[in-house]
């Protein structure tokens, strides 16, 4: 244990570790295949990062975050720890350079999205590398009974086989005994070996307020409570318009969604994190990797689908362990829209037969063909096409892509690439005709490799330093080479997209398998029970309620939630 106290003073300036983190340190450096169950900011990336500095080779940390690898990377950085991450709109140079690094040792960390472990690329310098643990984040992303399942995940248990010396740490903040027990199966832990930290949040104080008019009673609660404030919502629109609500009393406010572009996001998200803006109104899209340890206050307008969203959500609250409070707003009308949910969420089987089919003839899969084409997909088009409903469609293709049919990917953000189809000594020729044009094909030729043979990923931004000149006239001048056939140019776009995983089955055989749809609805349905109790129960302590969810049996009441409170109030007035 010195060796590792001596590592955390060295890099971090502490003297001693918070609570769990010295168990689980000692049981992956022992080489012990490890669960971890901290909430949130409790302090989960000391426990790989300190182990990892004492040990050879290369950790390798798979996360869905890519602000959380990019924060973690500079962090280490500023440290003085090599580190690198992997993630979309980097070039093909530039993953190669961070994956030489690692085998060569002189990389300590490598951040990786689940979807880069299916990479060749990735696959062929992973067998080079010396991998010292094996770390997954948000671990009950892999469970099936998971609120936050990810096929992409389960990509992690067949690395395993290719590192099959090398512990994992797996990390998560919520997880029921269920989902614990199928992380360590779906991981193929050697033996069962789990470091629970209490779920209790103490300074937390949890609310619920029933009430039919959320708008008033938000502005109220935010009269009350100062300080930096999350409130969350189930829907797009309703980000927008809570904030512009927000804005008019006088309240300073902006909204955040997948649907914004990552520049809008990283803008929003500084603002916020400098304290220039007061409140976020968000869907679940934010929040998960922020480190913002002052927020005093997180309301949900909307309710969410399962209590371990909500503890997630209202865990962004006091991270800074003051006193901070999470309030949930209930309605009657809450209650039909959770079990409506369900409904929605799992069509009848016959309509994701018939969203299959129909996106067979929309892109003329045939069948026992297809496997491996992928496709951009708009999901207006299609509904039109065939008089589907979008939430429907929607909802099928997510059960089609658990079921291994598919994979659909909703509003991925794709890079800029271009590739010359003008030969060299047609391009001399337009260098002379063209000045302007010269200093960008100058510096495009300079900074990427292969241009005349596959497509290249590029930054705009980049090039523009480069030539002196803004990221539009990049951009205009890049459209004027296409328009010229010097070369193809495809800008940064967010689209869908839809790979065709396996052949097309005939109807015949086409089946959902009971895991995917009959057990995972009727799990969901107990998620939305859960809930609706939780909002509705007045007799006991909210802290209790949600850490017996969790599994944790509590013997004293919080003192502060709103059960709490009216119970001191009824004594008083005894």
């Amino acid at each position: 244990m010195e060796q590792y106290l001596e590592i955390l003073r060295r890099y971090w300036g502490y003297n001693e570790f918070r609570p769990l983190q010295p168990e689980i340190i000692m049981s992956i450096g022992q080489g012990r295949d490890t669960l971890g169950l901290m909430p949130t900011g409790g302090g989960k990336s000391l426990t790989f990062q300190v182990p990892a500095l004492a040990k050879k080779g290369t950790c390798l940390v798979i996360t869905p975050l890519i602000a959380l690898m990019k924060d973690q990377v500079q962090n280490l950085r500023k440290r003085g720890i090599l580190a690198a991450a992997l993630y979309s709109g980097m070039t093909h140079d530039e993953i190669n350079v961070a994956l030489d690094n690692c085998i060569l040792g002189e990389c300590k960390f490598l951040y990786v999205s689940p979807e880069r472990l299916s990479s060749e690329q990735f696959l062929v310098k992973l067998s080079q590398m010396e991998v010292s643990i094996l770390v997954v984040d948000e671990a009950h992303c892999i469970s099936q009974w998971g609120y936050d399942f990810r096929p992409s995940y389960m990509k992690i248990a067949d690395i395993r086989t290719e590192l099959p010396d090398v512990p994992v740490l797996a990390l998560t903040a919520t997880a029921t005994p269920k989902v614990v027990d199928d992380i360590m199966s779906r991981l193929k832990f050697a033996k069962p070996n789990v470091f629970k930290k209490s779920f209790a949040r103490k300074n937390i104080a949890y609310m619920v307020r029933k009430c039919e008019n959320k708008e008033t009673q938000m502005i109220t609660i935010l009269g009350k409570v100062s300080g930096s404030t999350l409130v969350y919502v189930r829907n797009r629109k309703r980000t927008r318009e809570y904030a512009e609500f927000l804005l008019r009393n006088g309240i300073s406010a902006a909204y955040f969604h997948a649907g914004l572009s990552t520049r809008e996001k990283d803008a929003i998200q500084a603002a916020w994190t400098e304290n220039k803006i007061r409140v976020i109104v968000c869907t679940n899209a934010f929040g998960m990797g922020i480190d913002k340890p002052d927020v005093r206050l997180v309301i949900h307008m909307d309710a969410p689908d399962s209590l371990e969203a909500y503890f997630q959500e209202a865990g962004r609250a006091g991270r800074d362990e003051k006193p901070a409070y999470a309030v949930f707003l209930w309605s009657e009308a809450d209650k039909a829209k959770l079990r409506k949910t369900i409904a929605n969420s799992y069509p009848p089987k016959e309509e994701i037969l018939s969203v299959y089919n129909k996106l067979a003839y929309m892109y003329s899969i045939g069948v026992n063909s297809g496997a491996g084409t992928m496709m951009e997909f708009n999901m207006g088009e299609f509904c039109s096409a065939y008089k589907k409903s979008m939430l429907t469609t929607h909802y099928a293709l997510n059960i089609l892509t658990n079921a291994g049919y598919i994979d659909y990917q909703e509003e991925a953000e794709f890079s800029s690439r271009l590739i010359f189809i003008m030969q060299r000594h047609e391009l001399y020729n337009v260098q002379m005709a063209y000045p302007e044009l010269d200093v960008i094909i100058k510096v495009l030729l300079r900074s990427y490799t292969g241009l005349f043979m596959e497509y290249a990923v590029i930054d705009e931004n980049i090039i523009a330093q480069r030539c002196n000149i803004t990221r539009q006239e990049v951009y205009e001048r890049l459209k004027e080479l296409a328009r010229m056939r010097v070369l193809l140019y495809n800008p940064q776009k967010r689209c869908s997209y839809i790979v065709w995983t396996v052949d097309r089955e005939d109807d015949r055989y086409f089946h959902i398998p009971r895991e995917v749809y009959d057990d995972r609805k009727s799990d969901a349905e107990d998620r939305v029970n859960s809930v609706i109790e939780y909002c509705e129960r007045d007799d006991k302590c909210r802290s209790r309620l949600l850490l017996r969810y969790f599994g944790e049996k509590s013997s004293s009441s919080c003192g502060h939630c709103d059960v709490c409170l009216n119970k001191k109030l009824s004594l008083i007035h005894i």
